[in-house]
Formats: structure tokens, C-alpha cells, sequence
């Protein structure tokens, strides 16, 4: 019997908008590639600015995409987020239902479901406007050790780093109950914004999952070299470099995965999906190098679509792809 993922993240539905040009970003005072939040005056005005472009809605949020990838490797997973009593709100809880994750769902009677704008450029990369909505509301006091019970794995998202009381509370009852405990570094300004707090929890974390922009954020240096000073605080350190692959160090264990070419259309999802593939892999009993490479599948399919969602025909040929491994 497999090992499970509990995961833990800000349930937003996702509005994928592609661009003509980065000159929207640059009106809109959107650095490219960031992730920001915004208030509901200023979502309201980026949706008017972009309503004109071709958008579609997803269910979305960093740690959500990511267990929907477990889900669909067919290992056992969770979510616990908080959304609004609303249509939007129902909209998620139902998708994950359908996609066999079970939601650990608190709502909020007086907030609407958070949403993120993506705003994706011509070469893939995207741009995030978060309204956190509901899910800011998601808090310490509301966390319970039940929620925790029958899992082996809990991933965090790096998005709720802000939130100290939440991330703190939410690693003691893991660790109380026995989970080894993952985060991925989400966004290289929020390492930046956060990077005291982040360094005092991470003795706390088992599996660390940070891209080039984040690694350098967190220890301002080079892939190798960071990758290096990250494995110190963690069990398993990964690296994300993009189209070059990734980079894997356990102890005295070193592995460059290398990246398969691909028609990349929107990065959206890339880290949460190559996050879902490596921690099925451990889920599975695989070794770091075969994790790394179920994981890097998974990054390299999602960014030929737009969103973070895979249909079932994409699933199959991935599953091909990690079966030929």
C-alpha cells in the first residue's frame, strides 16, 4: 500500500489570461514572473484591464495543483484550505472531489473564494495578482492533529510563509504525528520578504523544493552552490533550473535530472507539478533520481498547456512516460 500527501495551501480559482504583450504587465506595475497581492479594487481593475484577452477559470492555489498531480498518479491525497460560502467555493470543493482528493475544507460567512489572475507572457511565463479572499482566513487556532492522522507526507506551499502563527502550528501537529514535512519556496520575493522567518521553521522541514530565482533569494548564490547551502537545513534539497532540470542533494547523494525539450505555452503549475512527481515517487518507495524524473515529467507536460490541469489523454501518456523510466 502506498504512503499518502496531506497538503496545505491558499484555495484560489485560477483566471489563466494570455497577453498580446508585457506592456499590460507594465501598466498594470506587475513585475514579470512575481507573484502579488492585491485587494479586491485592484483585482476588479486588473479583470477590466485584461477582459478583453482570452481567459479560462481553473481550481488553483500552489499546494492544491500540486495534489492534484498526486491524486492523478493514483497516490492518496489531501487538501486543507478555506473558501468562501459561495459559488466559487463550491466550484472547488467539487473538483476535488472529482479529481479523488479528499478536501479538509473551513469556509468563511463572510469572505468570497480567493482568485488569482495569471497573466501569462508570449514565452510561458506567468505573472500572478492574488486575492487571498477566504483563504487569509485560513488560521492557527482552526488546525487540529485529526486533520493529520493517516498520512505520511505534508507539503506545504510557500505562499503561506506570510502567515508565521499558521505555518508554525501546521509543522508541530505534522511532526506530532509522525509526517515528514515538505515546502516549495513558491515565489523568489516572498523568500525575500520572508527569509528570516523561513530560515528559523526550515529545521522543522524534511524536503525543501526551491527554483533558481528562489534559491538565489534565499542564499544569493549560484544553482550548485545553493544547493548546497539548502541541503543544510533539510533531508532532501531540490533545485529547479528550468529547462536545464533540476538539481537533487541528500547527504553525501548528488543528481542532475535533465529536462526533456518541450513546446512550452504557459509555466504555470511547472514547480507545483514537478513537486507532485517527486513526492508520488517517495510515496512509491522510489529512489531520489527516479523521483526526480517522475518529477520533471510531470513539469515538462503541464508547461505544454495552459493552467495547471492535465486532461485524461495528457495523464495517460505521462503515466507511459514514467512507466518507460
Amino acid at each position: 500500500m502506498s504512503k499518502k500527501v496531506l497538503c496545505l495551501g491558499n484555495a484560489l480559482v485560477d483566471i489563466i489570461t494570455q497577453l498580446e504583450s508585457d506592456t499590460t504587465l507594465e501598466k498594470l506595475n506587475l513585475p514579470k514572473a512575481s507573484m502579488q497581492l492585491v485587494d479586491q479594487e485592484l483585482l476588479k481593475s486588473i479583470q477590466e484591464s485584461t477582459s478583453n484577452l482570452p481567459s479560462t477559470l481553473q481550481t488553483g492555489g500552489s499546494a492544491a495543483n500540486t495534489a492534484n498531480g498526486i491524486a492523478n498518479l493514483g497516490i492518496d491525497s489531501g487538501y486543507i484550505g478555506m473558501v468562501g460560502e459561495d459559488e466559487l467555493g463550491e466550484f472547488y470543493a467539487k473538483d476535488m472531489l472529482d479529481n479523488s482528493i479528499e478536501p479538509k475544507f473551513f469556509k468563511s460567512k463572510t469572505t468570497p473564494t480567493g482568485r488569482a489572475i495569471a497573466l501569462i507572457s508570449k514565452d510561458g511565463e506567468r505573472t500572478f495578482a492574488t486575492y487571498l479572499g477566504a483563504a487569509i482566513e485560513l488560521s492557527a487556532d482552526l488546525l487540529r492533529k485529526e486533520l493529520f492522522e493517516g498520512y505520511d507526507y505534508f507539503h506545504i506551499e510557500g505562499y503561506l510563509i506570510v502567515n508565521n502563527a499558521l505555518i508554525k502550528r501546521a509543522i508541530e501537529l505534522a511532526k506530532q504525528e509522525g509526517l515528514k514535512v515538505s515546502i516549495d519556496f513558491a515565489s523568489y520575493n516572498v523568500v525575500e520578504d520572508n527569509l528570516q522567518f523561513l530560515k528559523d521553521i526550515l529545521k522543522n522541514v524534511d524536503i525543501i523544493f526551491a527554483n533558481e530565482e528562489e534559491a538565489k533569494s534565499f542564499t544569493q548564490q549560484e544553482p550548485l552552490s545553493a544547493l548546497i547551502t539548502i541541503s543544510e537545513y533539510c533531508e532532501i534539497a531540490i533545485v529547479k533550473i528550468g529547462e536545464k532540470g533540476s538539481l537533487i542533494k541528500s547527504k553525501e547523494k548528488e543528481f542532475i535530472i535533465s529536462s526533456s525539450k518541450r513546446a512550452k505555452v504557459d509555466t504555470t503549475g511547472a514547480g507545483d507539478m514537478y513537486a507532485a512527481g517527486f513526492l508520488a515517487g517517495l510515496c512509491l518507495d522510489k529512489d531520489l533520481e527516479h523521483c526526480g524524473k517522475m518529477g520533471s515529467i510531470l513539469a515538462g507536460n503541464v508547461v505544454e498547456v495552459y493552467g495547471a490541469k492535465m486532461d485524461s489523454e495528457r495523464w495517460t501518456k505521462i503515466k507511459e512516460e514514467i512507466k518507460a523510466l
